[in-house]
């Protein structure tokens, strides 16, 4: 996005997670256009984002915050610490999404830390909660509009999705976490992609 946008060329793309490459593959400010916070390790944008919403109730703001966060991200203490503060606070201009694909760079989030019953978990520390099917474009825009309406508190939207949606060897498939296709992978990828817009559009 942050290429498409020009902030760099779209070549640095193909660099992605090689050594001495400006997109190492987390966030960096200092070293990459167009990234306002430097992270990596996990559960950070929850807390930044509590932090950037709090100030603008503080300052009479009026503008919402969004924070994306993986279902293997969850497993972090400091998510839930920034959701306690979230709901103390009664931050109803944040607006989590949980990408709840089931899988993270270890194996299987059922086998590493187990995070479910995610949507009672974020009920229980005070949030709105919405469960969708993450690959809706309808259902997601439906989502935040009525994230939008929620008063008192913060809300969260869980996207239930398919890791590698789309691309048959990606499908389900916890090798692709963070690894780029190489030119003939790449190819099959848009070629299935483009199939699947295709009879999306013929409906």
């Amino acid at each position: 996005a942050l290429a498409q946008r020009g902030y760099f060329s779209v070549d640095e793309l193909k660099k992605l997670r090689h050594i001495g490459a400006m997109l190492q593959g987390h966030p960096d400010m200092k070293g990459t256009p167009g990234i306002d916070m430097s992270s990596g390790s996990l559960g950070q944008g929850i807390s930044a984002a509590a932090g950037m919403a709090l100030a603008g109730k503080i300052d009479n703001k009026d503008y919402r915050v969004y924070s994306l966060l993986g279902d293997g991200e969850i497993e972090e203490g400091q998510v839930w610490e920034a959701a306690m503060f979230a709901s103390h606070n009664n931050l109803d201009n944040l607006c989590l999404i949980v990408d709840f694909n089931g899988l993270q760079i270890d194996g299987p989030v059922s086998e590493v830390a187990g995070p479910e019953p995610i949507d009672k978990k974020f009920e229980a520390f005070g949030f709105d909660v919405q469960t969708i099917d993450g690959h809706d474009f309808d259902a997601i825009e439906a989502a935040f509009a009525r994230a939008k309406t929620v008063k008192g508190k913060p809300s969260v939207i869980i996207a239930k999705t398919v890791k590698g949606k789309g691309v048959s060897y990606m499908e389900n498939q916890v090798g692709w976490h963070g690894t780029a296709p190489n030119k003939e992978q790449y190819e099959t990828a848009m070629q299935e992609l483009t199939a699947a817009l295709h009879e999306l559009e013929g409906c």
